[in-house]
């Protein structure tokens, strides 16, 4: 990074603690919008974004008021911190625009908030004089004011190129009500992985048993049977009022015990129960992917039984299905 500490940390005093900054915002989408609101919060300002679409002009003018909407350039040259929320596939894209500008100044903070990127997508800006941090938030972001009530409670993957780095980005962090977490340069691929599986595919797997169930509610005769199917007659959503109750309490209880939180047939190693569900679940349609709900069933059970002492005939009944 070369030079001293000092030389490179104008504009930020009393380390730990980021003194009060300018910050620019590129781009002004759900979660560049939220952490700007975030950062204002905390006392930094937010003096302008980059708002190229009729969508983020309008998401800008209502989050974020008082806030500029200039081009790149212009957001990037009078930024002590610029943070870059733009998709992970446009993040190289937006970095090589920005060193090409001539408008970064020496000493300028520069965070991405990409979850598989680390700070080597940031080195055309690092050579120009930027401090590169890494600060992934660990949450989805809707667009609502939701979003930055869930920042409060959330983790944030942070990566930086130092330990003064770290301290000023796990500065930030705390300053939105976050919580940082240090995540290797080289782990970051690994880190946002999981928190796709485990988030991403989630609302598959909900969005598949909500389908399934709204199959076996119906039945043979069409809505009717969903109505029929309540004391007081309310069929209207009806497979998400069933599943809400018990999928929420097994993920409390998978975040609490992890896998000893496991019930059902294939923690139960009931063969016959399982292959039961599978002739049910490949009745169902399969769509326009050809991968069924029965196929997910069957691999998502099958690494269930990595976690349980499963018996072979089950093991047989999911390899050979």
């Amino acid at each position: 990074m070369g030079g001293s500490d000092s030389a490179y940390l104008d504009g930020v005093s009393n380390l730990p603690t980021p003194a009060r900054l300018t910050v620019g915002i590129v781009s002004a989408g759900r979660v560049g919008i939220a952490l700007g609101v975030a950062l204002e919060q905390a006392g930094h300002v937010v003096g302008a974004v980059v708002a190229r679409s009729d969508a983020s002009r309008r998401r800008a003018a209502d989050r974020l008021p008082e806030s500029e909407i200039l081009t790149i350039d212009g957001v990037v040259a009078r930024s002590e911190l610029l943070v870059l929320a733009v998709p992970d596939a446009e993040l190289d894209g937006v970095v090589a625009e920005i060193a090409r500008s001539g408008a970064l100044r020496p000493n300028t903070l520069v965070v991405h908030t990409a979850g598989a990127k680390g700070i080597g997508v940031l080195a055309p800006l690092t050579d120009l004089g930027a401090l590169p941090m890494a600060i992934h938030p660990a949450m989805t972001f809707v667009g609502t004011d939701d979003d930055i009530a869930r920042l409060r409670h959330a983790c944030f993957g942070v990566t930086a190129a130092d330990e003064v780095g770290f301290a000023i980005a796990q500065a930030l962090v705390l300053e939105m009500g976050g919580e940082p977490v240090r995540i290797a340069d080289a782990d970051r691929v690994l880190y946002h992985a999981a928190l796709a599986h485990g988030a991403n595919h989630l609302i598959t797997l909900i969005a598949d048993a909500v389908a399934a169930l709204d199959a076996a509610i119906d039945g043979p005769e069409g809505d009717t049977a969903r109505d029929a199917a309540t004391v007081d007659g309310s069929g209207t959503r009806l497979a998400e009022r069933i599943l809400a109750p018990l999928v929420t309490a097994s993920l409390q209880n998978v975040l609490e015990l992890g896998p000893r939180a496991l019930t059902g047939p294939v923690a139960r190693g009931d063969a016959a129960a399982v292959a039961d569900h599978l002739a049910a679940l490949r009745r169902l349609p399969e769509g326009p992917t050809g991968v069924g709900i029965a196929e997910a069933y069957r691999v998502l059970a099958r690494r269930t039984t990595a976690y349980t002492d499963a018996p072979a005939d089950l093991i047989d009944v999911l390899e050979m299905s």
